[in-house]
């Protein structure tokens, strides 16, 4: 077995310690289910793209403790003998139950529930959040960014402001999955096989005595792969000139002038006036390529505006997942089913009670093939097209399943015994399914701005549980 990526030790001290709690209670191998999910879509969005699904799965399978990592612990003078001996041998046999990456997802459905022994599915508790919320926020920023763009193509350029090594790698992953054609990040090429893509920087025409002996030297290096960035002095007296240059003499050796790239200013209007001075010198072709702090809103602003830009590098803000709404996606992991009985985290906010035992998570789809509403239900529900089924946040609310309506299941089994069910998928099949996905959504949900609210509604069962349960706490209060 090949080193494991990630420490079992990537976790809060507190899943250790109620682990060894339960080891000495004897608790350790009861049966119990957890979901994780989150309750509100990020950037006041109409939708989430679920990523982070293999990451999460390899951690799972490579899950051991070293002897050094056993050594650690007791070095902290927590943990009984007969508790580190029991993780010796510890691995993760639990089953797995998610939805496949680049599913489009709403807040309050669970995206992964995780079954096995109270002892591993506690301890993967905090490992899974941090890797499946993180790339699902990125790929849901990349999502937006790429409906904003088109037709124009979006390529990730944020590694140098993403958070750590680990953080840019895997962001270039999460944002390919959410639509991003390509990365700057050549380690996240050689490792996810992501297209890698680049220019020069500000520094290389610098170097040089004048931007057009800049231009010259960078198309004799790279005269298949040439597009230079023309803001370094002036974009429209200088740059865009120069570039012309450079592309007729390269026309003249048998080459064309890929791209230019601009990194500041009215990017609309900049661009605007390249194209035309581009197409009017008979280089229609060459594409236009934008970068310099760009999010979905500016991107929309300039296509609003006009702007001609074919390709847009984003990189800060798709990086660090950064905007209203966003930052961080507010995944949680809550236990539903322990020792064969249903269980739910009672709050006064209904709208933050948990829903208990194992359940499924159907979609609504039309005749047409389009998205109508998603089900959560319990495991043994069989739901159909004319049942009533209800706002989980506001039960008094419902709505009727549509008559001819199909109900499609959107999440399946992954692991089981510890051991994955399904061979990897592509990047480019998950991107597939995300760019489909969106485009079944009901009109208005891709909205950046105050978005249609795609319904998510619960069974009469699964309502029926829950108040249930939320009885039977209020009457041992009384």
């Amino acid at each position: 077995m090949t080193e494991a990526r990630y420490s079992p030790l990537l976790t809060d001290l507190y899943e250790l310690t109620m682990l060894a709690g339960y080891f000495e209670k004897g608790m350790h191998l009861t049966p119990a289910v957890f979901d994780l999910f989150f309750r509100k879509n990020p950037f006041h969005g109409g939708y989430a793209v679920f990523a982070g699904l293999q990451t999460a799965l390899d951690y799972l399978t490579e899950l051991r403790f070293s002897e050094a990592d056993l050594d650690y612990l007791d070095s902290l003078n927590i943990f009984s003998r007969p508790f580190l001996d029991y993780l010796r041998n510890f691995s993760f046999q639990g089953r797995v139950i998610a939805p496949p990456e680049g599913t489009v997802v709403f807040g309050g459905e669970p995206l992964v529930t995780v079954e096995g022994r109270l002892a591993e599915v506690q301890l993967v508790e905090t490992a899974l959040l941090n890797l499946i919320n993180f790339q699902t926020l990125i790929a849901t920023k990349a999502a937006r960014i790429c409906v904003a763009a088109h037709p124009g193509q979006v390529i990730e350029f944020g590694l140098r402001r993403a958070h750590g090594p680990d953080g840019g790698l895997h962001e270039a992953r999460a944002a390919y999955i959410g639509g991003a054609r390509g990365t700057s990040n050549t380690w996240a090429g050689q490792v996810f096989d992501i297209p890698v893509k680049g220019t020069h920087a500000h520094s290389w025409v610098m170097a040089f005595p004048d931007e057009l002996s800049s231009f010259r030297a960078y198309a004799d290096c790279f005269p298949e792969h040439c597009i230079l960035l023309i803001d370094t002095y002036d974009t429209l007296k200088s740059g865009i000139p120069n570039a012309i240059t450079v592309a007729r003499e390269l026309r003249a050796k048998g080459y064309e002038l890929l791209g230019v790239r601009l990194d500041s200013g009215d990017l609309a209007y900049l661009s605007k006036n390249s194209r035309q001075m581009l197409d009017e010198a008979g280089f229609p072709q060459v594409k236009i390529v934008a970068s310099s702090d760009l999010d979905e809103n500016i991107i929309e602003s300039i296509r609003n505006e006009g702007g001609c830009v074919d390709i847009y590098g984003v990189g800060t803000k798709l990086a660090t997942g950064s905007g209203p709404g966003g930052c961080a996606l507010g995944g949680v992991y809550k236990l539903v089913r322990c020792d064969g009985k249903p269980k739910l985290k009672v709050t006064s906010d209904l709208a933050k009670a948990t829903l208990p035992d194992r359940k499924r998570l159907l979609r609504v789809v039309d005749a047409d093939g389009q998205f109508k509403m998603d089900i959560i239900c319990r495991q043994q529900d069989k739901v159909i097209p004319g049942d009533r089924v209800y706002n989980p946040a506001n039960p008094d609310e419902s709505k009727t399943i549509p008559p001819g309506a199909t109900l499609q299941e959107i999440r399946q089994p992954v692991m089981d015994e510890g051991q994955m069910l399904l061979e990897k998928e592509s990047l480019d099949l998950m991107a597939d399914r995300c760019a489909e996905q969106l485009q079944l959504l009901p009109k208005g949900t891709l909205r950046l701005a105050n978005p249609h609210i795609y319904k998510v509604a619960i069974s009469s069962n699964l309502l029926t549980l829950r108040n249930s349960l939320i009885k039977q706490y209020l009457d041992k209060l009384d």
